[in-house]
Formats: structure tokens, C-alpha cells, sequence
């Protein structure tokens, strides 16, 4: 029961560290006294968090489906460790140019990786599930 109370703080902390991250202005417009103004910035923090974290396990997602399909085996512990807060490679402060005319990739061809329920164990590499 504690492991789980554990992990479950774990994760908690680990968002709230990564929100600190992508928040601008340090916080400073939700320490301002304006309630509805203190609502909107949690809320618009929590979606660019998301849409980060979204981006990340896409990225991720991808990068593992490229190593299964050249051969690499994929080791299911490794995955399950993984974290979609992943910071390094994101451009807070840079300069972004839309490219209007690009057409995002469908939903439908990200593919899920299954894993097994924690405590079963399965030896065999991670596959794609289409």
C-alpha cells in the first residue's frame, strides 16, 4: 500500500514540477489577488502542460516504433520508466514559425503499445498493437 501511495505522490510532484517549468512569469499572475485571473492561468497553464506532454509521448511513441521496426528489443521496464516530462528538448523562450499549409498526422496512425498490468511478467520484447 505505501509503494503505491508512493508512486502516486511520485507522479503528483513530478507534474507539479513540470507545470512550474512551463509556467511564464514565474507564477506571479497566480499570486495576484483577481480570482477569475488566478482561474485562467491555471487552466491555460494546464494546457500547454498537456499539449506538451502529449507531444512528448507521440515523440516517444514514434522513436520506439522506429527501434521495433529496425530490430532493436525494446525492454518493457525501460518503457514503463519512461516519463512524458521530459524538458530538455523544448524551446520555451525560441522563436516558432506555423506552417499554415502543413497537414498534421491522423490520430488513427499512432500506434499503442500494450504492456502487461504491473506484477506479470513478460519476457518478450514490446510489439505494436495496430
Amino acid at each position: 500500500m505505501r509503494r503505491l501511495i508512493q508512486a502516486a505522490t511520485n507522479k503528483s510532484e513530478r507534474f507539479n514540477q513540470f507545470l512550474q517549468w512551463v509556467s511564464f512569469g514565474g507564477g506571479a499572475l497566480a499570486a495576484e489577488g483577481v480570482r477569475d485571473e488566478q482561474r485562467k492561468f491555471i487552466k491555460y497553464n494546464h494546457l500547454v502542460a498537456n499539449l506538451l506532454i502529449f507531444h512528448n509521448v507521440v515523440t516517444m511513441s514514434k522513436a520506439l516504433e522506429r527501434l521495433i521496426a529496425e530490430g532493436y528489443a525494446v525492454d518493457l521496464d525501460l518503457i514503463a520508466c519512461s516519463s512524458p516530462y521530459l524538458t530538455g528538448h523544448l524551446n520555451r523562450f525560441g522563436r516558432y514559425e506555423l506552417n499554415r499549409e502543413r497537414v498534421p498526422e491522423p490520430l488513427e496512425s499512432i500506434r499503442e503499445f500494450r504492456m502487461p498490468p504491473r506484477g506479470e511478467t513478460d519476457s518478450r520484447p514490446a510489439r505494436v498493437a495496430v
